[in-house]
């Protein structure tokens, strides 16, 4: 058995180009680009910053010689009194 083709080969797809993106297609992507890494850094950084201003004043009121907790006591006292 042969493998002839019979009848007229029939003519590939061209393939066009993609349409390149107009300047404001490019700027929305860059906005929403900046938005989500904006939106990543965000949820990074803010539990950073409240562990770390959590952490700072654990050290300080520990060089002053006192803690959270002693402070939280003597605000209750100070309440009761009153």
């Amino acid at each position: 058995m042969s493998e002839i083709h019979e009848g007229p080969l029939e003519a590939s797809r061209t393939l066009d180009a993609p349409a390149k993106p107009s300047w404001r297609e490019k700027r929305y992507v860059r906005r929403r680009r900046r938005v989500w890494f904006e939106e990543v850094l965000g949820w990074i950084l803010v539990p950073v910053i409240v562990f770390g201003c959590y952490w700072l004043l654990n050290i300080g009121l520990n060089a002053v010689g006192t803690s959270p907790a002693a402070i939280m006591e003597g605000i209750d006292a100070i309440i009761s009194s009153l």
